[in-house]
């Protein structure tokens, strides 16, 4: 099988999800946080507590710029530092109650316009992408760490 033409199909595909994630999250972020800030708390969101190092990993900074974004969302309220009841040494990020919010109403903002992109698609259409992306993160986007305990 010559794997060139797939590769190619998933780098398109790959550009085509930075476009339209690009292109529903226009406008979501509340303007009191940078754009990095909010990569960071959505980040948080869908990967549940981490370390400030997967997060310098994930956003391609230095863990020193990771510290001090992270500082100035934890003195907006917007997330928290919690030491691993496992090991002293590592520190979680997490979202406070207030980052849940702001996250919340812009997930709802995006949700919308996710629906309003997929309003002419049928139940099977909507059922047979529901089970591709299924299978593209249990296949190919899979790297879930369990954090420790509180």
């Amino acid at each position: 099988m010559d794997k060139t033409p797939l590769f190619q199909k998933f780098v398109k595909f790959i550009s085509s999800v930075h476009q339209v994630t690009h292109k529903i999250t226009i406008g979501v972020r509340d303007e009191t946080i940078t754009p990095l800030q909010y990569r960071i708390l959505e980040y948080i969101v869908v990967s549940g507590p981490i370390t400030p190092s997967q997060i310098s990993d994930c956003m391609h900074i230095s863990l020193p710029n990771t510290s001090r974004e992270i500082k100035k969302l934890i003195q907006k309220d917007l997330c928290k530092k919690y030491t691993s009841s496992e090991d002293r040494r590592l520190q979680y990020i997490c979202l406070t109650d207030t980052g849940t919010e702001m996250m919340s109403q812009a997930f709802s903002t995006i949700e919308a316009r996710f629906w309003e992109r997929a309003r002419s698609f049928s139940p099977a259409e909507l059922a047979e992408i529901e089970q591709a992306i299924e299978l593209l993160q249990m296949k190919l986007f899979n790297e879930t760490e369990e954090p420790p305990s509180r």
